[in-house]
């Protein structure tokens, strides 16, 4: 099992088990069902997203397959040996233009939320991720997320703040100290992005 093997690499993360699990279940649920997957942060937090992004979009561990519906529709074979299998994810936080214009124009603390507004959807996903769980930015992405009937999950260190209370999933990591929480950030997430990939282009092992 992905998460047993995990959790023996970083016993600290015990207590973020049940998080782990449930925000992979969620997440299956999404894209299993056609859903996509937008993710937020700030700083460190922004650079998370992207990596997780990177992890989603192209092979991480296991050779990706293409979906058979696309393979049998084109006839480019270089083509099809380049591309890999992929989860539809998008990070919120590469679009500079939009970002600085909205900021301008309106607020910074709107700008996730606003583009959670135009994207989302019922049977997609926010991932906001805050080590204090408690960034505005984040939290105005999640409401909107949840006005936008799309289910929710959060990243965040000890106590899980305000994010905590709003998502539908929070995996809680137990630190506090925004350093000391980005460092377990990255092999939970990690975790969760091996554990998708098994599931939907390994042999299908347990959770």
């Amino acid at each position: 099992m992905i998460i047993e093997k995990f959790l023996a690499r970083y016993p600290q993360l015990a207590s973020s088990r049940d998080g782990i699990q449930s925000a992979c279940e969620l997440l299956m649920r999404t894209f299993t069902s056609g859903g996509r997957l937008y993710i937020c942060g700030n700083g460190g937090s922004a650079a998370d997203a992207l990596h997780i992004t990177g992890e989603l979009v192209k092979s991480f561990v296991l050779k990706r397959t293409l979906d058979k519906s696309f393979s049998d529709h084109v006839t480019d074979n270089e083509l099809l040996r380049n591309l890999q299998g992929a989860m539809p994810a998008f990070a919120l936080v590469e679009n500079t233009a939009l970002a600085t214009a909205f900021s301008n124009d309106c607020a910074a603390e709107f700008v996730y939320a606003q583009q959670v507004y135009a994207y989302a959807r019922n049977g997609d996903c926010v991932w906001g991720i805050s080590t204090s769980g408690n960034a505005k930015n984040v939290i105005h992405a999640i409401m909107a997320a949840k006005g936008r009937g799309a289910v929710t999950l959060s990243l965040t260190g000890s106590g899980g703040g305000e994010l905590k209370k709003l998502c539908d999933i929070c995996i809680c990591v137990p630190e506090t100290e925004t350093y000391r929480v980005q460092e377990l950030h990255l092999p939970v997430y990690h975790a969760v992005c091996m554990i998708l990939e098994e599931h939907f282009w390994g042999s299908g092992d347990k959770l």
